[in-house]
């Protein structure tokens, strides 16, 4: 059986979301080769022979490094949909942002602004997305939290689904019953319940 069938069903879903190019794109941008060490301990579910973004923490895999400090790491994507896609993984090992702890996604998303500054003035590029690939549907390739910093140009065609027309949300009761079942599914996190404990269907209510 073919062990990388998986991993490239996956890449192939991720990849369905994107408009073909009709050339190759050619990068202007190089930078050497740099490695960084690991000092964080890893969990069980951790396969240290496996995890390629494991392999770059501890310094077993070439990457190029963009920042590191205690908690995270940034390089630049092996395979990038544009000039300067980064990623922001943490040195710990978390399969999924739902494994990952709050603190370590809080410190991922805090270094965003000054990363994705950087990276745009870099790439000469004025725009970005972020996004985080959860699950297989999604079409998350590495089961290694990570944050994709994607550098964008205007009228790049990069996204094949934003060319797709968007239906506005019914403010039906289909859509508070969505609402409140969300909210019946959230920890607990100070909420917006009300001082009798009930919660508005929509906002201004």
């Amino acid at each position: 059986m073919d062990k990388s069938a998986p991993a490239r069903r996956r890449l192939a879903l991720l990849s369905s979301h994107l408009r073909p190019a009709t050339s190759p794109r050619k990068s202007n941008c190089f930078n050497p080769l740099v490695v960084t060490n690991c000092t964080s301990s890893s969990n069980a579910e951790n396969t240290e022979n496996g995890c390629i973004f494991c392999k770059i923490v501890r310094g077993e895999s070439p990457a190029v490094k963009v920042y590191e400090d205690d908690v995270c790491l940034c390089i630049l994507d092996t395979n990038p949909l544009s000039c300067g896609h980064s990623l922001i993984i943490p040195k710990c090992h978390f399969s999924s942002l739902k494994e990952t702890p709050p603190s370590v996604v809080a410190s991922m998303f805090s270094k965003v602004p000054a990363i994705s500054s950087a990276v745009i003035k870099a790439t000469g590029c004025d725009s970005f997305n972020l996004l985080v690939n959860n699950g297989e549907a999604a079409g998350q390739v590495v089961f290694h939290t990570h944050i994709h910093i994607i550098p964008r140009k205007a009228s790049d065609c990069l996204w094949a689904s934003e060319s797709l027309r968007r239906r506005p949300l019914k403010l039906d009761q289909e859509a508070k019953k969505l609402g409140k079942n969300i909210r019946e599914n959230l920890p607990s996190l100070g909420n917006i319940e009300d001082s009798k404990g009930q919660v508005s269907d929509l906002i201004g209510n």
